[in-house]
């Protein structure tokens, strides 16, 4: 709102100052700065709140190191991550740019489908919560929202040196910042793949159909990707959400990665440079990420261990959902194996305790672990040969929550690090 407002002041008034609401960085600078004081301030008064109305996540003992001193801290504290978000967006994004516009859509959506999940938990008093397969059908459904824009709008598109045999091409001289290059402007389901040279890849290759069909038809397959990454990553967030800081902190040092990455993809100058697709108008998700990032280390301030509030699906859900859409839209998402690793390493941690399980039941009557507890953290906070028949006991002594912690923020730091390397080694 006040980027608008000030690009009309300055447009018909010449305000000494109002320019400044022009330049991607101030407004950046002042979204994380709002989302950081909203998540403090705010916070506080939606803790209060949460105790008042005896909102306290239900502890189920499973016997993890300092686990039941946990019970009755409030949940639902993703609504302080949510306020923290939008807000500032509000008030210093481009609200005509599709690309702010999907991200947002993309936060209330699927940061109501984790509210009504915590919902039915806290005030339903039925600890499943959600079906599970509401939350899947939530998450195809902003899957497809995301998908079509993306590839139907036609303020989607991307950057290359020269045309090249891809259809709906519009050629033009484009010269910016002093900057003057033949480009085209493609309307196409190509992404980037990391550390490969020639390192764009087009989805309309996994088409069944050849030629002219295979790229009518690709739309399908972009779609269908775009949904399970979403699905994938929101779950991912989710499953991490287990510990003090866990997620808020991993979700910070992603978050930090992709602002850089999307402000050189927006940048023709860097994007040039570097020799990386240019993605017209991306630079203006560095305004949304900077207010996700804020609204976390704000968050982060009460969620530190020991935690005083927890996010609850309303926040772990949006967290990953948005991570997901994002890494989409400036065409990274192949990199979310690297830089969400924690988040995939959990999630398969997951599928291969369940799977091992069900096979030795059914193999020789006894389901055997491969894990002590999963998600993985769990199983580092476990207490090993005590009674748990897991092929993997070690570490037999839990390790204390906030190592574990910040041994998981540190891995994830290495990860966003190798993430912007793969701009040069490839």
């Amino acid at each position: 709102m006040l980027y608008h407002l000030f690009d009309y002041i300055q447009a018909n008034f010449d305000v000494p100052g109002g320019g400044l609401f022009r330049y991607i960085t101030f407004r950046s600078a002042m979204a994380i700065l709002f989302a950081l004081v909203i998540g403090i301030i705010l916070g506080r008064k939606i803790i209060n709140k949460l105790q008042q109305k005896q909102i306290g996540e239900v502890i189920r003992d499973l016997g993890l190191e300092g686990q039941l001193q946990k019970k009755g801290t409030p949940t639902m504290g993703g609504i302080i991550i949510l306020l923290g978000i939008l807000i500032p967006v509000l008030l210093f994004a481009n609200l005509t740019n599709v690309y702010v516009i999907l991200m947002i859509v993309s936060t209330v959506w699927l940061g109501l489908i984790g509210f009504l999940d915590d919902y039915i938990k806290v005030f339903k008093k039925n600890k499943q919560g959600l079906h599970g397969r509401f939350k899947i059908f939530g998450q195809i459904g902003l899957g497809l929202i995301v998908g079509l824009t993306l590839y139907f709008s036609d303020s989607v598109v991307v950057r290359e040196s020269s045309a090249v045999n891809v259809p709906n091409v519009r050629t033009e001289i484009t010269q910016e910042e002093n900057v003057t290059e033949y480009a085209a402007n493609i309307k196409s389901t190509i992404t980037t793949i990391p550390f490969v040279k020639e390192n764009e890849f087009d989805y309309a290759w996994l088409s069944p159909f050849g030629g002219e069909w295979g790229h009518k038809t690709g739309w399908m397959i972009y779609v269908i990707i775009i949904i399970f990454i979403i699905v994938a990553v929101s779950n991912g967030a989710n499953l991490t959400d287990g510990m003090d800081g866990l997620t808020s902190g991993i979700s910070i040092i992603i978050g930090v990665t992709l602002g850089i990455l999307a402000y050189l993809s927006g940048n023709i100058i860097y994007a040039d440079y570097l020799n990386i697709m240019y993605i017209p108008n991306s630079g203006e998700l560095v305004v949304f990420i900077a207010a996700f990032i804020g609204a976390l280390v704000g968050f982060l301030w009460y969620n530190s261990y020991p935690a005083q509030v927890f996010m609850g699906d309303t926040g772990s859900l949006a967290i990953g959902g948005i991570i997901a859409v994002f890494a989409i839209m400036i065409r990274k998402e192949l990199l979310i194996p690297v830089l969400c690793g924690i988040f995939f390493v959990e999630s398969l941690s997951v599928v291969i305790q369940v799977s091992y399980f069900k096979y030795t039941k059914r193999k020789y009557g006894v389901g055997q672990r491969i894990f002590k507890m999963t998600p993985l953290h769990h199983h580092f906070q476990k207490q090993g040969n005590n009674g748990i028949q897991a092929i993997i006991q070690k570490p037999i002594i839990p390790i204390p929550e906030a190592k574990i912690v910040t041994r998981f923020w540190i891995i994830a730091i290495l990860l966003a690090v190798i993430s912007i390397v793969t701009l040069k080694v490839r």
